[in-house]
């Protein structure tokens, strides 16, 4: 079985800063985190692996500093880690980004199962994984909260929804994103700790994706952030006191003021 486990190096900060000229995140001087959903999705993997054999390898896409994230991710028990750096790759957009990831999977030999987290905590788009599903043509299932086999080939995904789950089978090759409620990650293990900081990560460009420039990276985008700021103010909040009826009164006053009374 081979399982590729999709992560992303994020801000561990919300304080971060947008590039003026090209509208992408700012990075630098900035403390950076394995994105917290692909934390269970590299659990899963692991599940997978000492439940039908194989081997699990991570895959990640930024600049060189992301290979810490795999560096520690490796130490959670994956087999080995690959990392896409190419400053042609720098301001990709969801499509971009899973265009790299699948000619990267391509690159690497395939895979019968690929775990995403649900999305980035930068972004949260959640568009890469189905993306990703639709560029290498293989079935894509999404909020996974728990995957079980049915014969070798043959997934059934129960996907978490607002008001309980429905239950999905799929042939592989798959890719599944999935939620915090899949599994509790394990902690990492010193052992492999130890042998992640001398893992040779091997590092993948451009060139080695056989892609054009104008297909990766700001260049590739299709769509491109102009302009972020932050919501209006809301005004000040009231804290209201009294017995219920009081309340209910001075809320159904409130909203008559405002023409809500009909919402």
């Amino acid at each position: 079985m081979r399982i590729v486990v999709c992560i992303k190096q994020v801000p561990e900060t919300q304080d971060v800063h947008l590039d003026p000229v090209t509208h992408t995140l700012q990075r630098a001087g900035v403390k950076a985190i394995i994105n917290p959903f692909d934390l269970y999705a590299l659990e899963e993997g692991l599940r997978v692996k000492e439940a039908q054999g194989g081997e699990v390898t991570l895959l990640s896409m930024g600049p060189p500093q992301a290979a810490e994230a795999l560096r520690e991710a490796l130490g959670y028990g994956a087999d080995k880690a690959a990392l896409l750096s190419d400053q042609a790759f720098a301001g990709a957009d969801t499509w971009a980004t899973a265009l790299t990831l699948a000619k990267a999977i391509e690159h690497l030999g395939g895979a019968d199962l690929v775990f995403t987290g649900k999305q980035a905590i930068d972004g949260d788009t959640a568009q890469v994984g189905p993306m990703l599903a639709t560029i290498l043509n293989i079935p894509y299932v999404a909020w996974a909260r728990k995957v079980t086999f049915s014969g070798d080939k043959t997934i059934e995904v129960e996907r978490l929804l607002d008001h309980g789950y429905d239950a999905v089978a799929v042939d592989l090759p798959a890719v599944v994103s999935v939620v915090k409620e899949i599994n509790e990650p394990r902690p990492p293990s010193f052992k492999a700790k130890l042998k992640a900081k001398k893992e040779n990560i091997p590092v993948l460009t451009l060139a080695d994706l056989q892609l054009a420039e104008n297909q990766v990276g700001l260049k590739g985008s299709f769509t491109q952030v102009v302009k972020v700021f932050p919501p209006p103010a809301r005004g000040v909040p009231q804290n209201w006191t009294g017995t219920p009826p009081e309340l209910a009164a001075r809320l159904w006053a409130r909203l008559q003021e405002l023409g809500l009374q009909g919402c």
